[in-house]
């Protein structure tokens, strides 16, 4: 599933080149994704100008001149195609296309439909019941060592699954809390409580770069967010612990009392990390 990093790229994306731009032609190939789909969403698009665009945690909102926002989720498999508009053109699975005053198209494709398209008047988008019970973003100044010990207080479940309770701290999602704990020297294995105070003063910061210096890698790999075939916002990164089972830990000098980067199982899903240099 994309993360944080990656819908904020695919966000830059779609804003550099629908923002002030009017969608002539808004055309919905199905009823639902994940839930229905407002029945008037193609009526709604058609004629409206963009005017901004927002991300909220994992979220997309696409403000229009009328009043309405679209929220747009990802899902598991969501991708968002953009390229100059030709006669007949069709690609499979794709759910959703808008045409620009520009000559643009953009298409939204998810093989499994497990993202999700909706509408939200612009002046109530946080009450939306995808939005509404979100923590603060990591990457908002309302995201201190200060707010983290709060929401962690008296909590015993491991660290990493508190970082992935969207109602603790908004977005963040299991391939950056991996890396984050890594350079802040967390077990994920750790109890939340426990690192309110002096922890989350060392955590806090490396949340932020670590999602700063995702977000800057997929801008300067993709021309304008925007791959070859046409793909917005996807990109490789240099992961140090993610997906690394058994490979040296780059925190380590080695030797034997290093085993390299393990894997765990935590609430169904993989965590990697160091047992040496996190604690």
């Amino acid at each position: 599933m994309p993360e944080l990093p990656e819908v904020e790229t695919v966000m830059r994306g779609l804003a550099a080149r629908l923002e002030g731009r009017t969608i002539v032609r808004a055309r919905v190939n199905r009823p639902d994704l994940r839930w229905p789909m407002p029945p008037e969403l193609a009526e709604r698009l058609t004629g409206a100008k963009v005017l901004s665009f927002r991300r909220r945690a994992k979220y997309i909102l696409m403000r229009l001149n009328g009043g309405d926002s679209v929220l747009l989720h990802l899902g598991m498999s969501g991708r968002m195609l953009i390229g100059p508009n030709r006669p007949n053109q069709e690609t499979l699975h794709e759910h959703v296309v808008l045409e620009t005053d520009e000559g643009w198209r953009v298409g939204f494709v998810d093989p499994r439909r497990f993202g999700s398209i909706d509408l939200v008047r612009s002046d109530a988008e946080d009450d939306h019941r995808l939005l509404s019970g979100l923590g603060p973003e990591p990457l908002d100044a309302a995201f201190s060592a200060k707010s983290l010990s709060a929401a962690l207080e008296g909590k015993k479940t491991p660290i990493k699954s508190a970082l992935l309770d969207q109602k603790n701290v908004a977005g963040l999602g299991n391939i950056y809390v991996c890396e984050a704990l890594f350079r802040a020297k967390i077990s994920p294995r750790r109890s939340a409580h426990t690192v309110a105070g002096a922890r989350a003063a060392r955590l806090v910061p490396e949340i932020k770069a670590t999602l700063e210096e995702a977000i800057a890698a997929g801008g300067s790999s993709l021309r304008d967010y925007v791959q070859p075939d046409g793909e917005l916002g996807y990109f490789q990164h240099a992961w140090k612990v993610y997906g690394r089972e058994n490979e040296p830990c780059p925190g380590c000098s080695g030797g034997e009392t290093c085993a390299g980067v393990q894997r765990i199982v935590q609430s169904g899903r993989s965590t990697f990390y160091c047992p040496k240099v996190q604690r």
